[in-house]
Order: structure tokens, then C-alpha cells, then sequence
């Protein structure tokens, strides 16, 4: 299990080193995870090398939001200034990643 968490978090190193290095405006943590995902493509990287991990990662990612969740606590005035804003971006957002999926779908479906 040591060595998955060490194949996770040497592609979080990565991904701050590139950052770091270049002054990519992405945060590393994305960077990160695009390079695991690059590793496990081109199969530098076994799945079974990191799923136990992941899995672990995955059944207490809401963990991981509670302290965004606490920060909105902070930021009710900006919120409550911009809520309109907010929720017109939202429904705005979710129909275009939901279109845009389906397009997805459907055209590699028709690939198949």
C-alpha cells in the first residue's frame, strides 16, 4: 500500500515541480493528476499500482470538502452580493457539460 501512495504522491511532486518551474496558471494538484493519468496511458504506471489507494482517496473525498465548505462560511457577503451571478453560472455551466457529454457520447459511440 506504501508504494501506491508513493506513485500518487510523486506525481503531485511533478505536478508542483512544473508548476513551479514554468508558472503554469493550473494548480498542481491537476497537474498532478493529468501526469498520473499520462503514466497509466502509456502504461508507465500499472492501475494496480495505485487502485487501493485511489479507492481509499475516493471513499473519503468528502472529507475534502469540508473545509472549502467552512471558507464559504467567510465569503457570505461577496456570496450573498454576487448570488444571482452564481446561480445563472451554475445552470449555465451544468447544461453546457451536460450537452457537451452527450455530443461526446455520441460520437464515440458512433466510432464503435
Amino acid at each position: 500500500m506504501m508504494k501506491q501512495w508513493t506513485f500518487i504522491f510523486i506525481c503531485l511532486a511533478l505536478g508542483e515541480l512544473i508548476v513551479a518551474v514554468t508558472g503554469l496558471k493550473l494548480p498542481a494538484s491537476i497537474v498532478g493528476m493529468l501526469l498520473l493519468t499520462f503514466f497509466l496511458k502509456l502504461k508507465w504506471i500499472k492501475v494496480d499500482a495505485v487502485d487501493k489507494a485511489a479507492a481509499v482517496l475516493l471513499h473519503n473525498m468528502g472529507l475534502f470538502f469540508v473545509p472549502a465548505g467552512v471558507a464559504i462560511i467567510c465569503y457570505v457577503d461577496v456570496i450573498s452580493r454576487s448570488f444571482w451571478s452564481i446561480i445563472i453560472a451554475s445552470m449555465v455551466s451544468t447544461v453546457v457539460i451536460l450537452a457537451v457529454t452527450g455530443w461526446t457520447h455520441q460520437l464515440l459511440r458512433k466510432k464503435r
